[in-house]
């Protein structure tokens, strides 16, 4: 069964938004602002093989925790522990979705989404984004608003960076009714020679010789 990435639900707009980021060279601008978006294109490029924690805060208040996996190119693991077993795994081809409470099994070719752009062996993020706000602090943390300059009104994303050494510590999705998905990772740890098996999901829900 093949559907649209917003019929995806909860789990690819968690994910979604790594991919929409910022071109690293954007009209009015300043120094200081190329310089920030420089540096989060550098940072995610950096970024071939993890895992950690994760909280998803939906538009309800809603909260889902779990865990993630991240192989590129191509791959990404989503396990949700509430609701337990809820799954969104992309094997390098397609992004697939199983929600076991209801006995559901959706999947979108990878090249189709958002994902596809920040799975990519080089991340490239020169390429219609539009850019609403670059927030630097003191600190050295910053965060960027952006939006998809094709779709501008579908809503945008908030990326925020901070630490030390910094890293992507967490996105906001707006979508294009107002509603915020905010996903928290609280833990992002490199993890090398990851199982294969993470990034593989067969459809659960398809019977044996059932064409």
């Amino acid at each position: 069964m093949t559907v649209s990435r917003r019929q995806l639900g909860f789990g690819i707009a968690a994910i979604s938004a790594l991919a929409a980021l910022p071109a690293a060279a954007q009209t009015g601008l300043s120094a200081d602002d190329q310089a920030v978006l420089a540096t989060a294109q550098a940072n995610l490029q950096n970024l071939t093989s993890a895992q950690g924690n994760f909280v998803e805060t939906g538009a309800g208040g809603q909260r889902r925790t779990g865990r993630f996996y991240l192989q590129r190119p191509g791959k990404m693991r989503f396990e949700y522990a509430d609701p337990a077993g809820l799954l969104v795994v992309s094997d390098g081809h397609n992004v697939k979705r199983y929600d076991p409470r209801l006995n559901v099994f959706r999947q979108v070719p990878l090249s189709q989404t958002p994902l596809s752009t920040f799975l990519a062996r080089t991340v490239r993020l020169d390429q219609g984004v539009r850019i609403d706000r670059v927030t630097r602090m003191q600190s050295g943390a910053f965060a960027i608003t952006a939006r998809d300059n094709r779709r501008p009104n579908d809503g945008s994303v908030i990326l925020a960076f901070a630490g030390n050494p910094l890293r992507l510590q967490e996105w906001t999705i707006t979508d294009a009714q107002g509603g915020r998905t905010r996903t928290q990772l609280t833990t992002l740890n490199a993890a090398p020679n990851l199982a294969n098996s993470l990034f593989q999901l067969n459809d659960p829900t398809r019977r044996p010789g059932r064409n």
